[in-house]
C-alpha cells in the first residue's frame, strides 16, 4: 500500500471519530442542560403538589365540618330558621366546588410529577451512556494520533475544511432540537396549563362562583404574558433582530442590560472605539461569544460583577469578559479543553479558532476569571462570514 494512501486511511479514520465524538459532544451538553432544566421544574412541580395536597386534605375536613353542620340546621327547624339552613346549604355547595377543583389540579400535576421524574432518569442514563463512548472514542484517537503528529499538521488544513461544514450544519440541527426543547418545555406545557385553567373557570362560571373566576382570568393572565415573554425570548436566541438593524454595540448593550436584569448580577458594558458596523457574520459570531460567556458566568462562576469590554479596531476586533466569581485553576481547564471534557469553553474555542482569532484565559481560584479574545478582520473571517450567511444560520 502506498503511503499517500495509508494517510488517506489514518485522515478517514480520525475524521469520523472526530466528527462522531463532536456529535455526542453535543448529545452530552444538550442532556445535561436539559436535565438541569427538567429537574428545576421538577422541584417546582413537587413544591407545588405538596401545597396542593395539603390544600385538598384542609378543604375535606372543612367540608365535612360544612355537611355536619348543614345537617344540624336541617334537623331542627325549631332552633334554626330558613335563612341558617340556606347559609349552611350555600358554604356546602362552595366547599365542594374548591374541593373538586384541587383535587383535579392534585391529580393533573402528579401526573406531571411523575412524568419529570421518569424524563430525568432517561436524560441521566444518556448522559452517562454519552460520557463513556467520549472516553473510549479519546482513547482511538490518542490511538491514531500517537505517531502521526507531522502527518496530522500536514492535512490539518484540509481537515478543518471539511469538519467546518459538519459543524455548521450540526450546529443547525442542535439548535433545532434546542428550539423544538424549548417549545416543547415551555409554550406547550403553558397552553396545556391555560386549557385546563380555562376549563376550570367555566365550571365556575357554571356554579356562578363569580369572585373564584375572577381570581381564575387574572391568573390566566399572568400565564398567558409568561407564555408571550417565552415566545419573544426563543425568537431572540434565534437570531437578536436589533443584529440586523442596528449592528452589534447596541444589541450588546441591551442584552447586557437584560442579563443583568434576570439574574440580578451587576454587569457593565464598555465600548473602547468608534461605534461602527462590521461584517454581519462576525457580528452574530461575536454575540454568541458574549452569549455563552455570560451563560458560563451564570452556571459556574457565582458571580456578583461582571464586565464586557469590546473594543473595535482597524484590523480586529477584541473582547474582554471579566468576572469576580469563584474562578479555577486554568491548567486543569486547559486539559480538559485539549481532551474535548469543558464543552462551553470548547465551543468558544473553536468558534473563534474558526474566525482564525484567539482565546487566552486567566483565572486563579476565588479570584475571578478574564477571557480575552482577538478576532481579526481578515480574509478569513470574511470567507466564513459568507459561507454563514450562505448557511442563514449558526450554533
Amino acid at each position: 500500500m502506498q503511503p499517500d494512501a495509508i494517510d488517506r486511511v489514518i485522515k478517514n479514520a480520525i475524521n469520523v471519530v472526530e466528527s462522531s465524538k463532536y456529535q455526542i459532544f453535543e448529545i452530552a451538553e444538550t442532556s445535561r442542560l436539559e436535565k438541569e432544566a427538567l429537574t428545576r421544574e421538577l422541584e417546582e412541580i413537587q413544591e407545588e403538589t405538596s401545597a396542593t395536597i395539603d390544600m385538598v386534605d384542609n378543604l375535606e375536613r372543612d367540608y365535612k365540618r360544612s355537611r355536619i353542620r348543614l345537617t344540624e340546621v336541617s334537623r331542627d327547624f325549631n332552633k334554626y330558621r330558613e335563612d341558617d339552613i340556606k347559609t349552611a346549604y350555600e358554604a356546602a355547595i362552595a366547599l365542594q366546588l374548591q374541593l373538586t377543583i384541587a383535587r383535579e389540579k392534585e391529580v393533573h400535576l402528579k401526573a406531571r410529577r411523575n412524568d419529570l421524574q421518569q424524563r430525568v432518569k432517561n436524560v441521566e442514563k444518556q448522559v452517562e451512556r454519552a460520557e463513556t463512548i467520549v472516553s473510549q472514542m479519546n482513547v482511538v484517537l490518542e490511538y491514531l494520533s500517537g505517531d502521526l503528529n507531522q502527518v496530522t499538521r500536514i492535512l490539518e488544513s484540509a481537515k478543518n475544511r471539511q469538519l467546518l461544514g459538519l459543524k455548521i450544519i450540526l450546529a443547525q440541527e442542535e439548535e433545532r432540537k434546542r428550539i423544538a426543547r424549548e417549545i416543547h418545555d415551555g409554550m406547550a406545557q403553558t397552553l396545556a396549563n391555560v386549557v385546563l385553567r380555562t376549563e376550570i373557570a367555566e365550571r365556575m362560571l357554571m356554579k356562578q362562583d363569580m369572585s373564584a373566576v375572577k381570581e381564575e382570568l387574572v391568573d390566566l393572565k399572568g400565564q398567558v404574558r409568561g407564555g408571550l415573554e417565552e415566545v419573544r425570548k426563543i425568537i431572540f436566541n434565534l437570531r437578536p433582530m436589533a443584529l440586523d438593524d442596528l449592528g452589534i454595540v447596541p444589541t450588546l448593550r441591551k442584552y447586557v442590560q437584560d442579563f443583568e436584569e434576570k439574574h440580578k448580577i451587576r454587569t457593565k458594558f464598555n465600548l473602547v472605539g468608534k461605534e461602527t458596523r462590521i461584517p454581519s457574520g462576525l457580528e452574530i459570531a461575536i454575540f454568541r461569544l458574549v452569549q455563552e460567556a455570560l451563560s458560563n458566568v451564570i452556571k459556574h462562576a457565582k458571580a456578583t460583577f461582571v464586565s464586557v469590554e469590546l473594543r473595535l479596531e482597524a484590523d480586529q476586533v477584541q473582547i474582554y469578559i471579566v468576572d469576580n466569581g469563584v474562578g479555577f485553576d486554568v491548567p486543569l481547564i486547559e486539559q480538559r479543553i485539549a481532551k474535548g471534557n469543558n464543552f462551553g469553553l470548547l465551543g468558544m474555542r473553536e468558534r473563534v479558532e474558526l474566525l482564525e482569532g484567539s482565546m487566552v484565559l486567566e483565572s486563579a481560584k476565588d479570584s475571578g476569571t478574564k477571557i480575552t479574545m482577538l478576532i481579526p478582520f481578515g480574509g478569513g473571517a470574511e470567507n466564513k462570514e459568507e459561507n454563514q450567511n450562505g448557511q442563514h444560520g449558526e450554533s
